[in-house]
């Protein structure tokens, strides 16, 4: 492990001792079967509710929660009805993205689908959703003075993911649209979660617009990382099957960039692609190939490579340079991890 993702690894356990106690009594609030279905998901017990050894994801959004309280002018503990609401956000949208997308592994076991079937997962889904507004509600005057932007996260969330959908179908889909759609996909409630914090310990407009910026920046460098690791990623560390968006058609921003270079490995996956996803494992690896060669992974890069320096400028507002170190070596350490 480098020293940056040691020094990461440090920031998001901090969090996760703060914030899972909170989310876990959240949770207890669903009934019995939702219940059981949100704790699997978030990577606490089996299918049958058996305690388990899995771990959920990174925990970046509600570190990024409590950072914002922090750089707000709080303490990261007043953060903790936000992060709550944008972890429980961030995996309602999992659940149904797996559902959408067919995928049958996430992080290292069986989707939420798969383990439940696609109807119980959709309303585990919902209640994650439903839920996660209600954690902002019983926090009183700071939560009601958050929620807006919580809501208006799960507006842009659900706009990228259909545009994500509608794009796997579309004849021609150019750079800017891609960018768009990635802006809500992922974007939006990463920008939510760097500014919940400040929004509920009050801070200056300056102090919530910069982080908000700094989210949505980073939230884009963030979108942009993963399309790579979905084309290169190893399975061991991505917890999906090899080439996961190539074989399902996913018109990501390498993708994209490949389909548009004007080059001759463009023109052939243009040609590969032509009708459908590739269908079987030899084409899968001749597209990921031709992806490469056309340049789709190098723009990739670059592009993630430059909204993090402008996620990074957003942060000259901050005062807190305990909270500013935290929040640029997170930022790092999402566009540097596993390239």
């Amino acid at each position: 492990m480098t020293a940056l993702a040691e020094s990461a690894t440090t920031i998001l356990h901090r969090t996760s001792d703060l914030v899972t106690p909170a989310l876990r009594d959240s949770v207890d609030m669903l009934d019995e079967r939702l219940r059981l279905i949100a704790g699997y998901q978030l990577g606490w017990w089996e299918c049958d509710g058996t305690p388990t050894a899995h771990t959920g994801g990174k925990g970046l959004r509600p570190t990024l929660a409590l950072l914002s309280a922090q750089a707000g002018g709080g303490q990261p503990s007043d953060g903790i009805p936000g992060a709550v609401a944008v972890e429980l956000v961030h995996n309602f949208s999992l659940l149904h993205d797996d559902v959408m997308d067919h995928d049958l592994e996430r992080r290292h076991r069986p989707t939420g689908w798969a383990a439940f079937g696609e109807g119980q997962a959709i309303l585990a889904g919902n209640a994650m959703c439903l839920l996660a507004i209600d954690v902002l509600r019983q926090a009183d005057g700071p939560g009601l003075r958050a929620l807006p932007c919580l809501t208006g996260a799960i507006h842009g969330l659900i706009s990228g993911q259909s545009d994500d959908l509608a794009f796997e179908n579309a004849d021609s889909v150019d750079l800017a649209a891609c960018l768009r759609m990635e802006a809500g996909k992922t974007a939006a409630l990463l920008s939510c979660s760097a500014a919940i914090g400040a929004w509920l310990v009050g801070a200056p407009p300056a102090v919530v617009d910069g982080l908000a910026g700094f989210g949505f920046e980073l939230g884009i460098a963030f979108q942009l990382v993963d399309d790579i690791l979905g084309i290169i990623g190893d399975p061991a560390v991505t917890g999906k099957s090899a080439s996961s968006d190539v074989r399902t058609g996913k018109r990501s921003a390498p993708v994209v960039a490949a389909l548009r270079s004007g080059t001759d490995a463009g023109d052939a996956l243009n040609e590969l692609l032509t009708g459908g996803p590739p269908e079987t494992d030899e084409e899968v690896e001749r597209a990921a190939e031709l992806i490469t060669a056309a340049g789709g992974l190098r723009w990739t890069a670059r592009e993630a490579d430059h909204r993090l320096t402008r996620a990074l400028g957003h942060l000259l507002p901050v005062s807190d340079q305990s909270a500013l170190a935290d929040l640029t070596t997170l930022a790092h350490y999402v566009v540097d991890r596993d390239r």
